[in-house]
């Protein structure tokens, strides 16, 4: 499963970048299973490989049943130096990644190693580890793909095919090299919110005046309480904190008060946003930007209102195969879907920044796909529970607009799909060219015993 690949090379890198290894000689168990001293097998500019972080990678790769392509003994040490020439550039050229958003996909690695564990319990007997401590032990892994990641992007930014190329690259290309091109769809969705019951706003509302009252009365801090009970994942763990941010950037709601706080030493009113209730501290202000601290609490939704809201959509179903609507009007007149209420209920895609309306299965919200790769098109779903991107319990109906089922591409029907194909070879070439000269002009030095490595990267080796 893609998914699972990616995850399991993150964990990879989590034993890898442990910060048990920062310090010391530990001894580790090299690939013959002998004690030894650990040590410093390649330099790369003035950061050092430790053996240790070769052996950690391999054993977890071991784990989690990655395949090497080649020699894990040249391979992993390559890999580690690659990423580090990246690093050093993104520091040169001020390339970095915010704290939200390495927050942010922390959290969704840990959630998604609890579902696959089950439990959090489960997991954490998994990794003889607390949730903080692999969180934190995450922390620094994710930043650094990240900012590897950008610096790969700065670096290809400017990386442009045009229709020849792609037309003379499709031409060359062999029978059997032609890519196959995934089934896609086009599904439009009606959604109802269930309402909340006012006894459930009414406890989340006086568990936020109670942090308040606790912040005013010195009890505690108002990043201490953020960090054990806000529901934000992308700022509990920083104490709440936002950093420096404009007003578009925020929920209108929740820009409306925060901007109008001028006492860093109070704690705002109670705003609801589309994501749930907050309070809000104001840290600093920077001409129009802001950065404060907030807690959010989502209220519960009980099981009672999803069956109010399932049973609407099951009589909106019937409605319109019995042909008093279309799909489409209702999706515009009932839906509570803000993003595709105007567009007839039509589900939009953003790849590379492109908007379409076209999604591969996998790429669709996990519910949204499990309805629909059993349904014929112009079909319409019974009623289904779902969490939306805003981290919210919706219930759905949806119809399949359109299926293109799995083929092998033609230029005529898929020139995107061969042009992304073009344009992600040439920004791979160029990414290629630019380590190997990066490499020419960086100092690296190698124990001996990786001289006669076959490397991906030429230069290593002098």
């Amino acid at each position: 499963m893609k998914i699972r690949n990616k995850l399991g090379l993150l964990i990879i890198g989590g034993a890898l970048f442990s910060p048990a290894m920062a310090g010391g000689a530990p001894a580790v168990n090299d690939s013959l299973g002998r004690n030894v001293v650990d040590e410093v097998i390649w330099v790369v500019g003035d950061e050092p490989i430790l053996m240790s972080e070769v052996e950690a990678m391999r054993m977890q790769a071991a784990q989690e049943g990655t395949r090497w392509n080649g020699d894990p003994d040249c391979v992993i040490p390559e890999q580690i130096a690659v990423q580090k020439l990246y690093l050093h550039q993104a520091a040169i050229d001020s390339v970095s990644v915010t704290e939200a958003d390495v927050q942010g996909q922390v959290d969704n690695y840990v959630n998604y190693w609890i579902q696959m564990a089950g439990s959090r319990e489960k997991l954490e007997e998994y990794k003889k580890q607390s949730i903080t401590q692999i969180r934190n032990e995450l922390h620094d892994v994710v930043r650094d793909q990240m900012t590897t990641q950008e610096m790969r992007k700065k670096l290809v930014a400017d990386i442009n095919v045009t229709p020849a190329e792609v037309r003379r690259y499709f031409a060359k290309l062999p029978q059997d090299s032609i890519p196959f091109v995934p089934t896609e769809v086009e599904v439009q969705i009606l959604t109802q919110m269930p309402v909340i019951e006012q006894e459930e706003i009414n406890r989340v509302k006086d568990e936020l005046r109670s942090f308040t009252d606790r912040v005013n009365k010195g009890e505690t801090s108002f990043a201490t309480l953020a960090r054990l009970y806000s529901e934000d994942p992308g700022s509990a763990r920083a104490g709440g904190e936002i950093d420096y941010t404009g007003r578009a950037a925020f929920d209108p709601a929740f820009a409306s008060v925060a901007f109008n706080l001028t006492d860093p030493k109070k704690v705002s009113k109670i705003v609801e946003s589309e994501f749930g209730f907050h309070i809000i501290q104001l840290v600093d202000k920077r001409g129009d930007k802001i950065k404060v601290r907030h807690i959010l609490l989502k209220p519960r939704v009980s099981e009672a209102s999803v069956d109010r809201a399932l049973a609407r959509l099951d009589s909106i179903r019937t409605d319109i195969q019995n042909g008093l609507f279309t799909f489409e009007a209702g999706a515009m007149a009932i839906s509570d879907d803000k993003d595709t209420r105007n567009n007839h209920g039509l589900m939009a895609n953003t790849i590379d920044g492109m908007r379409t309306s076209k999604f591969r299965m996998q790429d669709l919200p996990a519910e949204v796909a499990k309805v629909v790769d059993t349904m014929e098109v112009g079909e319409i779903s019974a009623p289904f529970k779902m969490i939306n991107e805003r981290d919210k319990t919706v219930c759905a109906i949806v119809k399949l607009k359109n299926r293109v089922d799995g083929h092998k591409a033609t230029i005529t029907e898929d020139f995107q799909v061969m042009k992304d194909l073009v344009l992600e070879k040439r920004r791979e070439e160029a990414l290629h060219e630019w380590v190997v000269n990066k490499i020419k002009t960086t100092y690296v030095k190698l124990n001996d015993r990786y001289k006669d490595c076959k490397f991906v990267y030429e230069g290593w080796v002098r």
